[in-house]
């Protein structure tokens, strides 16, 4: 994937790779962003920069020292495989995790507004205090995802919004003169029964309740007693790993995440001495046969992407890491068809339970 800009071409890639061709690490709104910074002759150095989820902005803006958000470990690893590829020394980028404390004052910030827009108010919360008094916050999108929603968010941190006109399908928001407001710690509480209530930073799957996927594959969990080490994998905030120790309160529980919010918020909900919480987007640290059980509602939806292709990649990681006879137990939207894909790995894939939306598996 090419693009030109300042005379110079540059080839970025996308992690995970895709065969899809018409995917590409970068759209029209980070395009939008270069053109106005390069047409408005801005001066600036060590911007701050949100949601470069391939290291699009963060490769070709390089000379310019500046400080990334990190909010994903695919996304670290994706602008680490870009910034490589340019030969652009890693040490002139600064990485910042999303619960850090932004410590510079930045004049310029850059934000591609996420499909979660719990996550922008996240971001806008985590910056407000780090801008200068007249410092621009410029965010991008796609004119087909914006949100009244969106303006709202924006006029609770800032006295003047203002919308660019449309470019490629794409439009700016600048965001100036920032208002006093104090910072607050945005954590979501999801009731889940009479005595257990489970914490979320926002931003993190399923904000506002409970999804009704999770719900299901709860309700038909088979914990057996061998199952002694288990594994619940993209866990969100940890409510899959509750059920199970509820099941086995002694098991080896460990649980992953690509988000840094969500292993975060898992640390908040499980309180168990064999806990052990893996910030990443793979299972590649794990050795062959190492689970009894691994339990998953997985991610189908990146942004506003469907892609397949990953889930079926930590498929086959997920019957690499099971030991023999070991259970997968899963859930998925039925439209997927996910059956098909896990007949080609497993011996075995029951459907345990169906509903009009969701599908429960249970794989050996």
């Amino acid at each position: 994937m090419h693009f030109k800009y300042e005379e110079k071409n540059y080839s970025i890639e996308r992690y995970p790779c895709s065969d899809n061709k018409s995917l590409r690490a970068w759209s029209a709104a980070d395009e939008y962003l270069l053109k106005y910074l390069k047409e408005n002759n801005i001066s600036y150095t060590k911007p701050l920069i949100y949601n470069d989820r391939f290291g699009f902005l963060s490769t070709i803006l390089s000379k310019k020292q500046p400080n990334i958000i990190i909010n994903y470990k695919s996304q670290e690893k994706s602008l680490e495989i870009n910034l490589k590829k340019h030969s652009v020394d890693l040490n002139t980028i600064s990485k910042t995790k999303p619960l850090d404390k932004l410590k510079t004052p930045f004049d310029l910030v850059l934000i591609k507004i996420p499909k979660s827009l719990d996550l922008f108010r996240f971001q806008l919360n985590q910056l407000h205090e780090s801008l200068k008094k007249n410092s621009v916050v410029v965010c991008a999108f796609m004119t087909k995802y914006f949100s009244p929603q969106i303006l709202k968010i924006a006029e609770d941190y800032f006295e003047q919004c203002e919308q660019s006109v449309a470019w490629k399908k794409a439009r700016l928001l600048f965001l100036k003169k920032k208002r006093k407001v104090k910072k607050k710690k945005l954590i979501n509480s999801i009731s889940y029964s009479i005595s257990k209530e489970f914490k979320q930073y926002y931003g993190v799957f399923s904000a506002k309740k409970i999804d009704q996927a999770t719900l299901l594959l709860i309700q038909h969990l088979d914990v057996r007693l061998g199952h002694n080490k288990i594994l619940d994998l993209a866990c969100g905030n940890g409510i899959l790993a509750h059920a199970a120790l509820a099941n086995k309160p002694n098991a080896e529980i460990h649980l992953l995440d690509d988000s840094e919010l969500a292993i975060a918020s898992c640390k908040i909900n499980i309180d168990s001495e064999k806990a052990c919480f893996h910030y990443n987007d793979t299972l590649d640290n794990f050795e062959n046969n190492t689970f009894d059980l691994i339990i998953s509602n997985p991610p189908f939806h990146f942004e506003h992407e469907t892609n397949i292709e990953v889930v079926l990649n930590l498929f086959k990681e997920v019957k690499r890491c099971l030991k023999k006879g070991g259970s997968f137990q899963l859930v998925t939207s039925n439209h997927l068809n996910s059956k098909t894909h896990l007949h080609k790995l497993f011996h075995k894939v029951n459907i345990v339970a169906q509903n009009e939306k969701f599908v429960v598996y249970h794989c050996v």
